[in-house]
């Protein structure tokens, strides 16, 4: 009659042993974007001041137009860069904008969504894709990070200390806003999921992996990493091009891995047999797999602790930091 009590002691010992373990690996830098851990004892940075664009000193003023094939548009690159009206190349590709999203509300030191996110919801690795997200979730993750319940394991993560901020500051109606209009876009292929043993050299550009210029750059081992890099880096990187989209470059194997792992945690009972999401909860097929593995990894040690980071704790408790890397593979090669 005491053996239950025994195997139940034993999985309970375990489950804390395991517990410890992970809380002492550090966060996969290459998620956070970065190349090493965090220092011991590294602080958060202060949320960066949302500014427009300043015209600079007229010897060095830009005034060069730029231009992107499909759109009739013409940007300069304080324009396609300012904080607080930022370029939008394609206007026919989503519904209207809230001024929220457009412009932000720079009194209130709040940067316009569609600066980092796109005005399609695309998003970048550094950041997040997130069009096609329920309503509720969008709201709840406002929330989350409003209350302190939701920062980031790396305290170098600059953007995600700016959320805290532009949460704090934006108002209830401003959220309902953006939560709306984002979840008014599906959510269509982005991302290229591609199995390999090495990747380009890659330098990083506030947040983003982009790969070196020219031959003798050569490339490396991919090691334990998801390198995610642009399709075209000028117009990811100059001219923050919303339709042109990342490939993601993930251990060759990783993909299976992270499908044998995905069928046994029963991801599809809560996402959705595709992934593509059920109910208000969240799709995660096709999306960033930097962003999918700084989430598992977030939730797993505390840094998010909202109401769907509960939920999923118990999946993730026991996943190491390659489980996370092999399912963040597998979830984004699937087809939204």
């Amino acid at each position: 009659m005491r053996t239950p009590f025994v195997v139940l002691s034993f999985l309970c010992a375990t489950a804390n042993i395991a517990h410890a373990i992970l809380q002492q690996s550090a966060p996969p830098p290459w998620a956070f974007g970065f190349t090493a851990p965090p220092p011991p004892g590294a602080a958060a940075p202060s949320p960066a001041p949302v500014q427009r664009a300043v015209t600079p000193p007229r010897a060095r003023v830009d005034t060069v137009k730029r231009t992107l094939a499909g759109s009739a548009l013409s940007f300069t690159a304080a324009e396609i860069r300012d904080a607080n009206a930022p370029a939008d190349w394609f206007p026919g590709d989503h519904p209207p904008m809230p001024p929220i999203v457009a412009r932000g509300r720079v009194e209130a030191n709040v940067s316009a969504c569609g600066l980092c996110h796109y005005p399609n919801g695309k998003g970048r690795p550094e950041n997040s894709g997130v069009a096609g997200l329920p309503e509720s979730y969008v709201l709840q993750t406002f929330n989350d990070f409003r209350s302190g319940a939701r920062h980031s394991s790396d305290p170098r993560k600059a953007n995600t200390n700016n959320m805290i901020g532009f949460a704090k500051a934006m108002t209830d109606d401003e959220m309902k806003a953006v939560a709306e209009y984002f979840s008014s876009m599906k959510w269509t292929p982005w991302i290229r999921v591609v199995e390999t043993d090495s990747v380009p050299k890659t330098r990083i550009a506030t947040g983003m992996f982009i790969p070196l210029d020219g031959a003798p750059a050569g490339k490396e081992a991919i090691g334990s990493r998801i390198i995610e890099v642009p399709e075209n880096v000028e117009e990811t990187e100059t001219l923050r091009n919303p339709r042109s989209g990342f490939i993601a470059y993930v251990p060759k194997g990783a993909v299976k891995k992270g499908a044998e792992l995905a069928a046994r945690a029963q991801c599809v009972l809560c996402h959705g047999a595709a992934l593509t999401g059920l109910g208000p909860v969240p799709g995660i097929a096709g999306r960033s797999p930097s962003y999918m593995a700084r989430q598992l990894y977030d939730i797993q040690h505390g840094a998010r602790k909202g109401l769907w980071s509960e939920l999923m704790k118990g999946v993730v408790g026991p996943l190491s930091n390659e489980d996370m890397l092999n399912l963040a593979a597998y979830v984004a090669s699937r087809t939204p």
